[in-house]
């Protein structure tokens, strides 16, 4: 009975017997005989009169019924619901000198945190960090779904207004901690997206695939948008290559805004579907009592035993 219709206090039905017994007792039930002077005519028995008072001494015993059928707590199995599964996505901006320099009506960095800011708008419901970085890594907006604190971002972080120790480019230590932030999130799928427009020496020498086969065995994929003139170096195309992620390399701002766009499309969202919850389900129980407390007080009116 738990698995058609789910109770909340499944122990309260065991007070079941109890109009059990009762039905049992207005069916089986003979009463004490009253002698009447038609007892020896020839009229009928009325046995459907008789059979009609029983029906209607049914009634009680079923109100008491469903009565614990509400006390139990009745539930229903609701319609499983399609839920969008959540994808960390941790932004890696490089802030070093070069990403100073002038790209399209502004510079690089500016154009970079543009696009990104749009981007958040493709991926409404998916939780975002932001992390700059050069020789030092710092991250700025922790896993989030408020993107908030994206669109105060940009002023604070321009090239050329950062500490010297900003000044270069490690992209291999900006990924592994961007690494160590991902893999705290158990749920959902996680993601990096690199922006940078050079290349990093602690990525030669092998260093490439070691970082790329870490992101990959914690399931990050790394997406790289690199902003320079030049090609992409080497080592980000590897790393990306790995991870199962993509390289881009836009020409002009209408280029970035659409790099971001396929990005998307490539890092689909994934919708699964979530299991059935029960839920509270009184009305049908509370219908059915009413109805059947509405036919025993009009059963009262007549449909009973008298001893005359």
């Amino acid at each position: 009975m738990e698995i058609l219709f789910p109770f909340r206090n499944a122990a309260v039905l065991y007070l079941q017997l109890v109009p059990a017994l009762l039905l049992l007792f207005s069916w089986t039930r003979k009463g004490r005989g009253v002698v009447l002077p038609v007892d020896h005519s020839v009229a009928q028995r009325g046995a459907w009169i008789g059979l009609f008072v029983r029906l209607a001494e049914t009634l009680p015993p079923l109100l008491l019924s469903i009565v614990i059928f509400i006390l139990a707590g009745p539930q229903r199995w609701d319609e499983p619901r399609s839920k969008k599964v959540l994808t960390n996505i941790e932004f890696c901006v490089d802030v070093s000198g070069s990403m100073g320099a002038s790209f399209g009506n502004g510079t690089r960095y500016d154009a970079s945190m543009e696009a990104i800011n749009d981007f958040l708008d493709y991926r409404a419901g998916d939780a975002f960090g932001l992390t700059f970085f050069g020789n030092s890594v710092l991250h700025w907006v922790p896993l989030t779904t408020d993107v908030s604190a994206f669109r105060c971002a940009p002023p604070f972080m321009k090239p050329g207004n950062l500490p010297p120790w900003f000044g270069g480019t490690e992209i291999g230590r900006a990924l592994l901690e961007c690494h160590k932030i991902l893999v705290e999130r158990e749920e959902g799928d996680r993601m990096i997206i690199l922006v940078s427009d050079g290349s990093s020496a602690d990525l030669y020498g092998g260093r490439d695939e070691e970082v790329a086969r870490t992101l990959r065995g914690s399931g990050v994929a790394v997406f790289a948008v690199h902003i320079g003139s030049s090609d992409p170096p080497d080592p980000i195309v590897n790393i990306t290559s790995i991870t199962g992620g993509d390289v881009f390399v836009p020409g002009d701002e209408e280029a970035l805004d659409h790099v971001f766009q396929r990005i998307d499309e490539m890092q689909e969202t994934r919708i699964e579907r979530a299991r059935a919850e029960a839920v509270d389900d009184y009305a049908p129980w509370v219908r059915a009592g009413l109805i059947v407390l509405a036919g025993a007080l009009l059963a009262l009116f007549g449909s009973r035993y008298t001893p005359w």
